[in-house]
C-alpha cells in the first residue's frame, strides 16, 4: 500500500501532435497511479524504430494522437497505487510494453509463452485495466499512451505487469537497452530459436534488433552468422556483433538470397531471421534454412499488411516458422538474467549505444535513424 495519496505533477514531455510531424516539448500533467500501477521517472530513454513506424502512421484505427511515444527506458518507482506490493519507492526499473502477471495460464506456463492473456499486449492509446489515459495538456485535454509506456516524458504511469525491477549498480543508458531491442534479438536467438554452438545463421536486415540477434547467436556459439542487407557499411559495423559473413542482394546478379545462402552454407543455414517486416524476405529466409531441421524466426511486423505465402509441401521436409514477440522474453523472469550475461561480459550493451542527446534534442534522435546513422540515441532526461 502506499504510504501517501500520490498527487497530479507538471513535468515535460515530448508530444506527438499530428502523424510525421516533429515532437513538441511540452508541459504535461501526469495523473497519480490507480490500483496495479506505479508512476515512474524516466531517466533516460531511447528511440526504437516502431515509435518511428506509429508515430507516421496515418489512417489507421493505431494511429492516435496527440500521443506520447517511447517505450524503451529506465527509472526509479516515484509512486504506487493501490494493490501494488511488488514494487516500493525509489526501485530502479525499467518498463516494457508487454507484461508478466505470474497468475494467467500463459505467463505460468513451462511452454514457454510470453503472452500474457490477463493483460495482452495491444497497441492501446490507453492505459490497459481501465481504458483511461494518465496524461493531459495544459488545457486539460487528454494526451494518449503508447503500448503502456509512453517513456518520451519526465514521468509515466506504467501498470505493475510491465514493470522489470532491476538491483545491479549499471549505467542507466546501458539498462535502458534491455527494456526493448536488444533483449527482443538476443531473446529470439536463445529462448525461440535455441540457437547452438557449432551452427550456421542467417539474419535479414541488419539494424538494431538484427545486431542484436548476432549479438545472441555469438554468445550462444554459432560458428557462422551471416548478415543480409543492402547497406554494405552493415558488414564492418556488423562485424563487432559476431558477423562472419555479409550479403548485399544488390551484388549477386541473377541468383536468389536463398540459393547464395544455400551454396554458402552447403544446404542451407540451420536457423534465419528476419527482422525488417517483408513478406518477400520472409519467404527467402525461409527458404534459406536447411532441409530437415531449418527453423525460420519472424521478428519483423510486416510494414504492408502482405501476407506470407508458403507452399504446404515445402513444409513437409521438416522446416518451420516461427513468430516472435519481444523475442519470446518473458520479462520480469529473463531480462534480470540479460544483466547478469552483461555483468559477467559476456552480453556487450555499450555497442549498440552510439549517441546520445537531451529531451529537448529528441527530434535529432528520429533524423538519426531515419538517415540510418543511429542504433541506440540515448535521450536524457536532465540533459
Amino acid at each position: 500500500m502506499a504510504t501517501a495519496t500520490p498527487k497530479p505533477i507538471k513535468c515535460k514531455a515530448a508530444v506527438g501532435r499530428a502523424a510525421g510531424e516533429p515532437l513538441q516539448i511540452e508541459e504535461v500533467v501526469v495523473a497519480p497511479p490507480k490500483a496495479h500501477e506505479v508512476r515512474i521517472k524516466i531517466i533516460c530513454t531511447s528511440l526504437c524504430h516502431s515509435d518511428v513506424t506509429f508515430w507516421r502512421m496515418k489512417g489507421n484505427p493505431l494511429a492516435v494522437h496527440p500521443r506520447i511515444f517511447g517505450h524503451e527506458a529506465v527509472g526509479t518507482i516515484e509512486s504506487i497505487g493501490e494493490h501494488v506490493d511488488e514494487f516500493k519507492v525509489g526501485d530502479l526499473v525499467v518498463p516494457v510494453f508487454t507484461g508478466q502477471c505470474h497468475e494467467c495460464a500463459d505467463c505460468t506456463s513451462e511452454r514457454g509463452s510470453n503472452i500474457c492473456s490477463l493483460l495482452p499486449f495491444r497497441i492501446s492509446p490507453a492505459m490497459p485495466r481501465d481504458g483511461t489515459t494518465r496524461f493531459t495538456d495544459m488545457n486539460g485535454e487528454s494526451i494518449y499512451h503508447f503500448t503502456g509506456v509512453s517513456s518520451f516524458s519526465e514521468y509515466t504511469v506504467v501498470d505493475v505487469t510491465q514493470v522489470v525491477k532491476l538491483d545491479a549498480a549499471v549505467e542507466h543508458n546501458k539498462l535502458c537497452l534491455l527494456s526493448c531491442g536488444v533483449s527482443t534479438g538476443v531473446g529470439a536467438a536463445w529462448k525461440l530459436a535455441g540457437v547452438d554452438v557449432g551452427s550456421t545463421v542467417a539474419i535479414f536486415g541488419l539494424g538494431s534488433v538484427g545486431l542484436a540477434v548476432a549479438e545472441g547467436c555469438r554468445i550462444r556459439g554459432a560458428s557462422r552468422i551471416i548478415g543480409v542487407d543492402l547497406n554494405p557499411d552493415k558488414f564492418e559495423l556488423g562485424k563487432k556483433f559476431g558477423l562472419t559473413d555479409f550479403v548485399n542482394p544488390k551484388d549477386i546478379g541473377d541468383k536468389s538470397v536463398s540459393k547464395v545462402i544455400t551454396e554458402m552454407t552447403n544446404g542451407g543455414a540451420d536457423y534465419c531471421f528476419e527482422c525488417i517486416g517483408l513478406a518477400s524476405l520472409m519467404s527467402d529466409a525461409f527458404k534459406s534454412t536447411h532441409q530437415g531441421w531449418g527453423k525460420t524466426i519472424i521478428l519483423g511486423v510486416e510494414m504492408h499488411g502482405s501476407p506470407l505465402c508458403i507452399a504446404p509441401y515445402e513444409l513437409l521436409n521438416g522446416r518451420c516458422v516461427m513468430g516472435s514477440l519481444f523475442g519470446g522474453i518473458k520479462p520480469k523472469d529473463d531480462i534480470p538474467t540479460l544483466l547478469n550475461k552483461y555483468l559477467n561480459k559476456e552480453l556487450e550493451l555499450d555497442k549498440f549505444i552510439t549517441h546520445e542527446i537531451g529531451l529537448d534534442e529528441i527530434n535529432k534522435a528520429f533524423d538519426l535513424l531515419l538517415e540510418g546513422k543511429s542504433l541506440r540515441c540515448i535521450i536524457w532526461m536532465d540533459k
